[in-house]
């Protein structure tokens, strides 16, 4: 355990809350060494701010900022935990259909906000009440006017006909995003193409297009289709390996004034089918109630409890808990046999 400037870290928490995340962002820890706890914030390869001038980041900036991918490493013979930071996950869907019902469901679930787009206001209306964050009833033309793209933006166009999937695609393609997909048959998807030529756009984007969209698992009911779109997400959003690490209600939690002290529990390294990967963050109050999640079940529960623990004693640093998943498999059965390591951080 080591005890930090509480007030210089809170000032990373703020800069993190403020920090524009189309431009490469990194938020590194010390998990391992004296200068356990540090934090340092990176942008577009530069030390925008650290929790500590004198120390551990100052002395080893130049090394940091060739470091290009989220995971530990070790500098100084300290292990340094990189997290490539994102936005909040957003999917836009452009028509409210009855393949879009389901959709919205798993995107909710997944975590992500669910933007979802139709010109017609009985269609609206069924979005708003299946749960979308936001819904947008304007033509599309119109309603991709009130839509800011960004590296972590997800487009899912599944209107009703050729002309608007062309519209709302080539819309898509001018913003900032992570996907455009787009429903249809070889033919229709030969049909947007060619379109999108003769609208100027390059054939480096017309190729970025996924459609038919899904992955092909031989989906046919819309439920089905549905999880396809979704799995297709999924592998696009991990591939890019960024952390949406700082969810809102978290940095929001960590900033209230006048608090009482928290526990902030990551997720630094983990082995095996630990139901969480790295990144993964937890809140955790005196008295035991969480924001977040680190993957439920034993150790969520061991983490929580340790938590409660430290802040009972007055802790006022940064420790490294391990959990070992696959002893509790073996005891209980479980399917999850892997393990962890946590930072926890006093808040």
């Amino acid at each position: 355990m080591r005890s930090i400037h509480e007030e210089d870290v809170m000032n990373i928490y703020e800069a993190i809350a403020d920090a524009n995340f189309n431009c490469e962002t990194y938020a590194a820890t010390v998990i391992k060494g004296d200068s356990i706890g540090e934090k340092a914030l990176f942008s577009n390869k530069e030390m925008t701010h650290c929790s500590r001038e004198d120390v551990f980041f100052k002395a080893h900036e130049t090394e940091l900022k060739g470091v290009l991918e989220s995971g530990v490493v070790s500098i100084d013979g300290q292990d340094v935990f990189i997290e490539l930071l994102g936005n909040e996950k957003h999917v836009v869907i452009c028509g409210a259909g009855h393949l879009s019902m389901p959709l919205i469901d798993i995107c909710r679930l997944m975590g992500m906000y669910v933007t979802v787009v139709d010109d017609r206001p009985e269609f609206a209306e069924n979005a708003k009440r299946r749960g979308a964050d936001k819904v947008i009833c304007k033509s599309f033309a119109e309603a991709f006017k009130e839509i800011d793209g960004n590296e972590d933006t997800f487009f899912v166009v599944v209107t009703r006909g050729h002309r608007y999937d062309k519209d709302c695609v080539a819309e898509a393609l001018r913003k900032r995003h992570a996907y455009v997909g787009m429903i249809g048959s070889k033919r229709h998807a030969a049909f947007v193409r060619e379109s999108l030529k003769e609208e100027g756009l390059s054939d480096k984007l017309i190729d970025s297009i996924y459609t038919p969209v899904g992955l092909k698992i031989g989906a046919e009911t819309p439920e089905e289709i549905a999880v396809a779109i979704a799995a297709e997400l999924i592998q696009v959003k991990n591939e890019k390996r960024r952390n949406f690490g700082f969810p809102k209600d978290i940095i929001k939690a960590i900033s209230e004034e006048g608090r009482d002290p928290m526990i902030l529990c990551t997720i630094v390294t983990r082995e095996g089918s630990a139901p969480r990967g790295e990144g993964t963050k937890m809140l955790v109050k005196p008295d035991g109630s969480i924001i977040g999640t680190v993957g439920g079940g034993v150790a969520e529960n061991d983490v929580i409890e340790h938590a409660v623990e430290l802040l009972k004693g007055g802790f006022d640093g940064a420790e490294l808990m391990y959990h070992d998943l696959a002893a509790f498999a073996d005891e209980d059965g479980m399917v999850c046999g892997g393990n962890i390591n946590v930072l926890m951080e006093k808040v």
